[in-house]
């Protein structure tokens, strides 16, 4: 058994680099918070990200990139900058606002205007792509 060297193709670093999250990503990864990533930090992240970790581990750090002000919550302010990052700002601001509040108004189960886990959890399962979307390949 010798030591096995992962090398990145110039593709898997581009699309590290060219995703919207990555900062998001890290510091939901850091035990910090800020970015600040610990060898132990830096597997986790790799192992969430593969293609192989479970939906439901996905799902827990899916939903950490995504809660922007770090309140447990997708509220609608953190869902705007969601959708703005993945449509690299192509929609009017009318057009954010409208997706946001259905996508709240069909996905939160409690009625207090914002996801919590469960909710989005139960969202997601709805998602057949989360899972092949949810990933980097190494």
């Amino acid at each position: 058994m010798g030591n096995k060297q992962t090398i990145f193709t110039d593709e898997q670093l581009d699309a590290y680099q060219e995703n919207p999250f990555r900062s998001r990503i890290v510091e939901s990864f850091s035990e910090d918070g800020l970015g600040n990533l610990s060898f132990n930090d830096f597997v986790d992240m790799f192992s969430v990200l593969s293609e192989m970790a479970p939906r439901e581990l996905k799902a827990i750090y899916a939903f950490k990139i995504y809660d922007f002000n770090v309140d447990n919550f997708l509220c609608k302010e953190d869902l705007e900058k969601t959708l703005n990052k993945l449509t690299k700002e192509e929609l009017t601001p009318e057009e954010v606002v409208l997706v946001c509040e259905k996508a709240i108004e069909e996905a939160d189960l409690d009625g207090d205007n914002k996801l919590s886990f469960a909710d989005f959890e139960n969202m997601i399962t709805r998602a057949p792509d989360f899972l092949s979307t949810f990933h980097i390949r190494i």
